[in-house]
């Protein structure tokens, strides 16, 4: 049985270990960890899941990004080339017990542990049972979907601590040809080729490649994210870039959904 009150309060004992919670960025990752536990419950009852896995999809949410609280208290930023998040809340569940905290069995441990360690990855591995690779497609749905409200709603310097300081920054701010090439070409972005500010802002557009639900790119789509995080800023060297990107982001929601 999963009991996800257990899970909620053992989560916020977790929390309380840490000394930077005046941090912006932790709490936009405590605000964010709840959201995408609510948008994976949601993806789950649209799938016509069973309770015991919308309930399994509730508490990889709650676990998905715990390793971000270490990185921000040791890097003071998020660091997903030089540091591993998904890995390492992989370790510190898995290796050192932690996740004996949240659950009361080791029935779902293989599960969890795949869909935290794909949640980050550019692709899923391969070689995953059906229902491994059903919560890795959820808890990335989830995850990313929430991205889009977090770009929408916090300050900048927030989003991107100690890598984009300033609105300024990122408007001025070149894009790497890697970077643009991959969004014409509809493939999700390579963190290791985000150079410049802008190219961190259109990674997470770029997320919009890798949904892997009609349900949410249906959110995309009513929610009008993809407009309004562009027109968020203003481009003052990439106008015209930006504009393609655009197009070519808003053109493949249509496709998907009507395919």
């Amino acid at each position: 049985m999963i009991d996800l009150q257990k899970a909620r309060i053992a989560f916020k004992e977790y929390l309380s270990n840490f000394d930077n919670q005046d941090n912006p960025g932790f709490n936009l990752k405590v605000v964010h960890t709840y959201h995408v536990v609510d948008n994976a419950v949601m993806i789950s009852k649209k799938q016509g899941l069973s309770e015991e896995d919308t309930n399994l999809a509730a508490l990889i949410g709650i676990l998905h990004d715990i390793g971000r609280f270490d990185e921000l208290k040791n890097l003071k930023k998020f660091d997903s080339v030089g540091n591993d998040h998904a890995m390492f809340a992989s370790k510190i569940l898995f290796e050192e017990g932690l996740i004996t905290n949240f659950i009361d069995t080791d029935k779902y441990n293989n599960i969890i542990k795949k869909a935290i360690e794909n949640h980050n990855k550019k692709q899923i591995e391969d070689g995953l049972s059906d229902k491994e690779l059903l919560h890795a497609k959820i808890i990335r749905d989830a995850d990313k979907l929430d991205n889009y409200r977090v770009k929408q709603e916090e300050k900048i310097e927030n989003i991107f601590p100690g890598i984009v300081n300033s609105k300024e920054e990122l408007e001025n701010s070149l894009i790497s040809d890697n970077v643009y090439n991959s969004v014409m070409k509809e493939e999700c972005v390579d963190i290791k080729d985000r150079k410049y500010p802008l190219d961190y802002w259109i990674c997470v557009l770029a997320f919009t490649f890798d949904l892997n639900f009609k349900e949410t790119l249906s959110i995309v789509k009513e929610n009008n994210y993809i407009d309004i995080l562009i027109d968020r800023f203003n481009y003052n060297t990439n106008k015209e870039k930006m504009s393609e990107i655009r197009n070519v982001l808003n053109d493949y929601i249509e496709k998907r959904l009507n395919n």
